[in-house]
Order: structure tokens, then C-alpha cells, then sequence
């Protein structure tokens, strides 16, 4: 090689310099356009990750057809089938009773004695008032008749005969209030037996020997009460929406505490068929078969009513309905993924689960739980329940 054509020690040919310079712009090029793309295709992910996100996912179920069994738990209060306080209709005092509480007694039983001096004087001056009324009676007709001779003689003025007659018939009253006085005395008297009106149990017993009775005094404690217990009443108030589904003869479950796990049934015998307007509800009766005699009277009673089914009605989860501004609304998805809001009426609230009335469809998907802020149109992601679940937990 000649020395011509090998370049000096320390210098580098123009060329050489191009070409490096070459290709470290297009190294440049291609680091900036990496950048970019990197860069938009970052943000085209991004926003795509984020519309994808924007769309609420949702799960849909399709309203059950068919009855929902559901009962009405109510307190109540049982009482006697017949309760009789018994008061006394004569003044005086306990001479003696016979029946303590308790204790069963028969129709016309005697429960007590009274003895009442002051009737029994009373009685006597009104059979001396009678004997004296008779006495009077009898010779005022003595007297009418010879008068009324002789006056059909002319001896004396007719005037004087009709006096005398009239005199006769003012007697015969007086001695007719005066039996009456005396049959009533009689009849008061009667009243010093104090019996049983029917067949029962002595539930109360409020006096005792020697006490002062007063006559009539409804306002005290009754001497006796007797309480037939061979049936039971049993009063509930049913709220004024369930009153039509709870008809006569409809049987109720009874529990009481004093019988845990044990069940008395007893069936719909009255409706007051008014609704009370303090409560919002109508009272119902009850009666109870107790001819074991384990329920007692004035017991506090949890009674259940079977409602009877609608096998018509379209049920859907509690969860489901919406409350606002427009009325209760529900949110189905329409066949664009897109939510439709509608009003909808319901039938019975059963807790968990709703009847709806009016306003949805058996084909219609129903969004569970839906989310706040949805509105007509909104575009869904519609997934399964499990998948809904899932989603939720991340």
C-alpha cells in the first residue's frame, strides 16, 4: 500500500463522520418515535380501561311467577269465653261462702250467704202495709155496696154513691202496690243466695265472713267472678291491608310462653269489620278450644295466620326496588344492554321478598341491588350473579 492512500494517525475522513452522524439521528428517530407510540398507545389503553370502567356491571334475575307462603305473627291476649263479675242486690253481711277460687261450680251453685236485716224489716212493714191495705179494701167494698142499694132507692144522691165507689177503686190500688212492694221484698230476699250464672271457674274471690256488702255497688270489687273456660277468646288487631286476606273460619296458630314448642290452634269466629283509626287496625276474635284447660284466661298469646297464596304474582328481592322523587321504581335491562327505569306497585311486602302489583313484566330482567345514580338509557355489563359477587369482592 502506498503512503497516499493511508489517512494520517489521529484525523478521520469525512465520511466516516457522516455516516456515524447518520446513524445516530436515526437512533435519535426511532427513540422519539418509540416514545410517542408508546405514549398514545398508553393512553388508548387508558381510556379504553377507563370507559370500560364507567360501565356499572350488573346482575339481572328474572321475576319468580307463583305464590309466596307468608304468615302474620301477632300478639294477643286470651280471656274467658263468658266472664260474670258477681255483685250483690242486697245490702248486709257475708254469712258465710262456700267456693274459693279455683274451684269449678254448676249453673245455680250457691257461692255465699248474706244476711240482710234490713230487708227482712222492710218485709215486715210491707206485709203490715198489705194486711192494712186488705183491711181497707174490704170495707171500703162493704160500704160501696150498701150505698149503691141505697141509692138505687133514691135515699141518697148519686153523687154520695159515686164517691163511695170511687173510694173503693183508690183501695184496691193501694192494696195492689202494697202486694207489690211485699213480691219485691220476696224477690230481694231470693238475693241473699248468691248463685252461678253458668258453668264455670271461680277466678276471684273478694270478700270474705262478716264483710259489709252494699247493694248494687258495680263501682267496687265484685264478690265472685266466674269464668267459663272450657273456650277461650282471643282478640288480635289485623293492620287494615291484611284485613281481606283473614276471613272467618281462617285457622291461627297459638303459642304461649308457659308451653315452649307446644301449638294450641283456634279459629276466626268475629270481625269488628271497622278499622280503628288510632291503630290502623280491625279487631278480630278468636276462639280457642281449651277443654284441657292448659290455656288460662288473661294469658299473653303469639298467634300466626297463614296468608293465602297469589299464584299469579310476580315476586322479585327487596333489594331490587328503587325509592325516589318518581315513586317505587325497578331498573330492567332492555335487549341493548340498556337500563329502562319503571314504576311498579306492590302487592305485599313479605320482607325480604316483594309482590309486585303493577308495572313488571315476567320476561322483564331485573336489576339486583342496582347502583345509585342510574338513569334511563345508561349503558350495563350484565353478568351473572356469581360473577356480580365476585366483581364486587376485588
Amino acid at each position: 500500500m502506498s503512503s497516499e492512500s493511508v489517512p494520517p494517525p489521529g484525523k478521520v475522513s469525512r465520511r466516516s463522520l457522516a455516516l456515524a452522524g447518520i446513524v445516530a439521528g436515526l437512533v435519535v428517530v426511532f427513540v422519539v418515535v418509540n416514545g410517542v407510540w408508546s405514549r398514545n398507545a398508553s393512553e388508548a389503553k387508558l381510556k379504553e380501561t377507563t370507559d370500560a370502567q364507567s360501565i356499572p356491571t350488573v346482575a339481572v334475575i328474572k321475576p319468580d311467577l307463583g305464590g309466596n307462603k307468608s304468615s302474620l305473627d301477632l300478639p294477643g291476649r286470651l280471656e274467658a269465653y263468658s266472664r260474670a263479675p258477681i255483685y250483690s242486690r242486697v245490702s248486709g253481711f257475708l254469712k258465710a261462702w262456700h267456693v274459693d277460687i279455683g274451684m269449678p261450680v254448676k249453673a245455680g251453685q250457691l257461692l255465699a250467704e248474706i244476711e240482710a236485716p234490713d230487708v227482712d224489716q222492710q218485709l215486715l212493714q210491707a206485709k203490715a202495709a198489705l194486711a192494712s191495705a186488705q183491711a181497707a179494701e174490704t170495707l171500703a167494698t162493704v160500704t160501696a155496696q150498701r150505698w149503691q142499694t141505697l141509692g138505687g132507692s133514691n135515699a141518697v144522691s148519686k153523687q154520695t154513691v159515686d164517691e163511695k165507689a170511687g173510694d173503693l177503686t183508690v183501695k184496691q190500688a193501694l192494696t195492689k202496690a202494697a202486694q207489690a212492694n211485699v213480691d219485691r221484698l220476696l224477690v230481694l230476699q231470693d238475693f241473699k243466695r248468691v248463685i252461678a250464672p253458668f258453668d264455670g271457674i271461680v277466678t276471684t274471690r273478694n270478700t270474705d265472713l262478716g264483710a259489709l256488702i252494699n247493694a248494687d255497688s258495680s263501682a267496687g270489687l265484685a264478690l265472685f267472678v266466674i269464668s267459663d273456660t272450657q273456650k277461650l277468646r282471643l282478640n288480635v288487631s289485623i293492620p287494615q291491608n291484611y284485613v281481606p286476606a283473614v276471613k272467618l273460619n281462617t285457622k291461627v296458630e297459638i303459642t304461649v310462653p308457659e308451653y315452649p314448642g307446644k301449638v294450641f290452634y283456634g279459629t276466626v269466629e268475629a270481625s269488628a269489620r271497622s278499622v280503628d283509626a288510632a291503630s290502623g287496625t280491625t279487631r278480630m276474635q278468636v276462639v280457642v278450644d281449651n277443654k284441657a284447660g292448659e290455656l288460662m284466661p288473661g294469658a299473653f298469646a303469639n298467634t300466626r295466620i297463614q296468608l293465602p297464596e297469589n299464584s299469579l304474582a310476580l315476586s322479585i328481592p327487596a333489594g331490587a326496588l328503587i325509592f325516589g322523587q318518581k315513586g317505587l321504581r325497578v331498573a330492567v335491562v332492555d335487549a341493548d344492554s340498556k337500563v329502562l327505569l319503571k314504576n311498579v306497585t306492590i302487592a305485599r311486602d313479605l320482607g325480604q321478598v316483594v309482590e309486585i302489583a303493577t308495572g313488571l313484566e315476567r320476561t322483564d330482567r331485573v336489576i339486583d341491588s342496582p347502583p345509585d345514580g342510574l338513569s334511563d338509557g345508561d349503558p350495563v355489563r350484565v353478568v351473572t350473579p356469581a360473577a356480580a359477587t365476585a366483581t364486587a369482592r376485588k
